[in-house]
């Protein structure tokens, strides 16, 4: 289960039947039941390419209870260690005739509750009454996202893609990504992929008419400076 040197050298680690499928049907169930009568919540998205809910493990914490199960625990308490807690955690999920696709970028903002004069913390923006500011690197260098694939993911409904090892190079533009190194990262139902916020990743639009569902859950273990605080900041361990 420990997949730390693929971690610290691609970026990035699959990790398949980590879940049950009565596992997924429950968080599916849960996320149905939660949202049928909800679209206008601030934090949900709804167009025709893309449904997607911010703050989700607030939104619909009783998933966290099967989310974060004993595979899910020993996996982050091997590869990263025990002191990690939830920063940040949204669903996505990408109907069968999606054209919705997303560029090469790295995740550099976090989600925090003020906007205060920090050094080296900088690029702030308000989304849906959330703070999000670009940390110093060594927060993100320490960071680690886990994406729970509630529908098999392949090349052709929307797979991420990745650069190997980007991450290593810190914060850089797109225009400099060298794409010889290209990961196509298909995950069966019920896995997982682990990643690190500075490698640089992608997603096509769907082709296949095959839906698309992932929760992504992003992890810290750091304090933050003069005042700031994680907004979303959640313990899942016992």
């Amino acid at each position: 289960m420990n997949h730390n040197s693929q971690i610290n050298s691609d970026g990035f680690a699959i990790i398949n039947s980590v879940y049950t499928e009565n596992e997924i049907d429950e968080i599916i169930s849960l996320i149905e039941n939660s949202t049928k009568d909800k679209t206008e919540n601030t934090t949900f998205r709804k167009s025709e390419d893309l449904f997607a809910i911010r703050q989700f493990h607030k939104e619909i914490p009783e998933t966290l209870a099967f989310i974060f199960n004993e595979k899910l625990k020993k996996i982050i308490n091997s590869n990263f260690g025990e002191d990690y807690f939830i920063t940040k955690s949204i669903y996505f999920d990408k109907p069968e005739k999606s054209n919705w696709f997303v560029a090469y970028h790295q995740d550099l903002t976090i989600s925090v509750n003020q906007k205060t004069e920090v050094v080296n913390f900088k690029n702030w923006t308000v989304k849906q009454n959330q703070f999000a500011v670009q940390p110093p690197n060594e927060i993100l260098e320490n960071n680690f996202t886990i994406r729970i694939h509630l529908d098999k993911t392949t090349k052709d409904n929307g797979a991420l893609k990745v650069i190997n090892n980007s991450h290593s190079k810190g914060v850089f533009k797109v225009d400099d990504l060298e794409l010889e190194n290209e990961t196509i990262c298909e995950v069966e139902k019920g896995g997982i992929m682990m990643m690190k916020p500075l490698l640089f990743h992608a997603s096509n639009k769907t082709t296949n008419n095959e839906r698309r569902r992932v929760i992504h859950i992003e992890f810290s273990n750091q304090q933050l400076p003069d005042g700031l605080e994680w907004s979303e900041k959640t313990v899942f361990h016992d």
